[in-house]
């Protein structure tokens, strides 16, 4: 992996990108959206981390994120090893997944591959990291999560999208409590 998108200030907030394997639709379920803001809620509460922003999409997540601690890398690294784990054991386990062969199939095709991990995979390794150093880039890359739905067709204005914060900044209740910036 480059060095373009590497967490390298620890303290400082950054947009994030946590994307699918084989950018396979898992989140057009909600239980398994559900479950990520569970986890982004058990982060905000108890791993020190600051939520300023997000939006789950059908194969990937946008996060705009600082950790307390000054840790994001160790904090990447747990939340991501956590919910894939725990996503696929969901899809695995869940009688009503009618795409759960085709899901294990990716996530093994993927995991196979890959020099870290050789018998399935959920995410892929790239986060896609950008330190926000100046306001302006925070305003743009918020601008950029809330209009991900809009850009995607799914809904005409961004406050529409319920797995979105946009509902929050603009003055509607979200389904989870943010920081705002």
């Amino acid at each position: 992996m480059g060095d373009a998108f590497q967490i390298r200030d620890q303290e400082m907030p950054y947009f994030l990108t946590f994307q699918v394997v084989g950018w396979a639709d898992v989140f057009t379920r909600k239980r398994y959206r559900d479950f990520i803001l569970e986890n982004l809620t058990y982060c905000r509460k108890s791993k020190g981390l600051y939520l300023f922003g997000y939006v789950i999409m059908s194969n990937h997540i946008h996060l705009l994120v600082q950790q307390k601690d000054g840790r994001l890398s160790d904090w990447v690294r747990d939340f991501k090893k956590f919910t894939s784990k725990k996503l696929i054991k969901m899809i695995l386990e869940n009688p009503d997944e009618r795409r759960k062969e085709w899901l294990q199939m990716i996530f093994e095709y993927h995991g196979k591959f890959n020099k870290r991990n050789n018998d399935i995979q959920f995410w892929t390794h790239e986060n896609h990291a950008v330190e926000m150093y100046n306001v302006a880039m925070i305003e743009s890359r918020m601008k950029y999560i809330h209009e991900n739905p809009v850009r995607a067709a799914i809904v005409e204005y961004p406050e529409d999208y319920l797995y979105s914060s946009a509902r929050d900044y603009s003055g509607l209740k979200g389904l989870i409590d943010l920081d705002y910036w």
